[in-house]
């Protein structure tokens, strides 16, 4: 069985990884990772496979950035060559991002079969690119690796078979796991941010990206307020997202003095300097998840999330851009309040062993 394994953006080399790692023991199984280059930052992709552990991709696309449908496009025809080439028996995506929508249509009118893994996730707001992605991916796709049981429920609304539907779990978890092992064997001094956590022995950690976010102004001056308040009596680390950092060029935004901004860190820096975090504030999914995972308190940014058990049984609360309630919530993390949250059902780091046995 031939397989090939999608890659694009930061989120899905941690996604892929352990799958890689468990098809790597199964010799029936030829698998090929092709990187669409979505992410084209050398700190936001390539060396992630370095960091993993994994195989350098068999396949480079080089979309790089541009508009949404500018990249969709370009991953599109790079995708379709590929096929043309060396045509797999099954593609299998990740997450929500463009990659993950460009090469399950193109896999589908090539009539291959598509997976999706991170399937039936839904924020129901249509303002996301995401949530676009992810609803036109799970309508084509004929396998479905679900994370959660809100998933499950999801797909059987829109008519999935239940024979497609495998609840198997996190491979984001199953990677943070496996790195939390190979962090413990490094000099995490080595780290530019260490010096960062050795002056501060408590901290923050910011992660901010998305367009609601960052692309208006006015929303992305009432976080920066509200950051900068809370940096008052926390100080915050902010590895920053070249959308972000660029947009704040734009607007004229300044970062508060006890906010310390960063390029964007390589996996296994940042999991060094957020899993001792006090709290993060994100909106990013990812981070919700794996906070959840290490019953770190998280503050998302956001209206909505698609991850709703991280919110119903994890550590994470919803705040949208209020500042009230941002600091109403960051009281509460100071003073201990917090709820301590529980790791959900099957986010035991064996994931990828279960994909692969029901793909074998």
């Amino acid at each position: 069985m031939k397989i090939f394994l999608i890659a694009g953006a930061r989120p899905n080399f941690m996604k892929i990884t352990p799958i890689a790692r468990a098809f790597d023991k199964r010799s029936q199984i030829n698998y090929k990772i092709v990187h669409t280059g979505q992410h084209y930052d050398p700190n936001m992709s390539d060396i992630f496979f370095e960091e993993l552990g994994i195989k350098q991709p068999d396949y480079h696309l080089g979309a790089g950035g541009e508009t949404h449908a500018q990249q969709t496009a370009k991953i599109m025809t790079g995708f379709e060559e590929t096929c043309e080439t060396d045509r797999p028996d099954l593609v299998i995506v990740v997450g929500d991002v463009n990659s993950t929508l460009a090469c399950s249509i193109v896999a589908k009118k090539m009539q291959i079969k598509v997976a999706h893994v991170e399937a039936g996730l839904r924020s129901f707001d249509l303002s996301m690119p995401e949530e676009i992605n992810r609803m036109v991916t799970d309508s084509i796709s004929d396998m479905f690796f679900i994370t959660e049981e809100q998933g499950m429920t999801n797909l059987l609304k829109e008519g999935k078979s239940p024979d497609q539907l495998h609840f198997v779990g996190h491979v984001m978890i199953d990677n943070l796991f496996y790195q939390l092992e190979k962090l413990k064997e490094m000099d995490t001094g080595k780290f530019p941010t260490a010096k960062f956590k050795q002056n501060h022995p408590e901290y923050g950690v910011v992660t901010l990206h998305r367009p609601s976010n960052v692309d208006n102004k006015e929303t992305l001056e009432i976080i920066f307020k509200t950051l900068s308040e809370i940096s008052e009596t926390l100080p915050l680390i902010f590895p920053i997202h070249p959308r972000t950092r660029k947009n704040m060029e734009a607007f004229n935004i300044k970062s508060g003095a006890n906010i310390k901004l960063t390029e964007p860190l390589s996996y296994m820096e940042f999991l060094n300097l957020w899993k001792d975090a006090k709290l993060t504030l994100t909106d990013s999914g990812g981070l919700q998840e794996e906070t959840t995972a290490l019953g770190i308190p998280c503050l998302t940014i956001r209206e909505n999330t698609e991850r709703p058990i991280t919110v119903t049984q994890g550590t994470n609360e919803l705040m949208g851009t209020s500042r009230e309630k941002i600091l109403e919530s960051f009281e509460k993390i100071m003073t201990n309040n917090w709820k301590t949250g529980q790791k959900p059902k099957f986010w035991d780091g064996n994931a990828a062993e279960r994909i692969t046995t029901i793909i074998s």
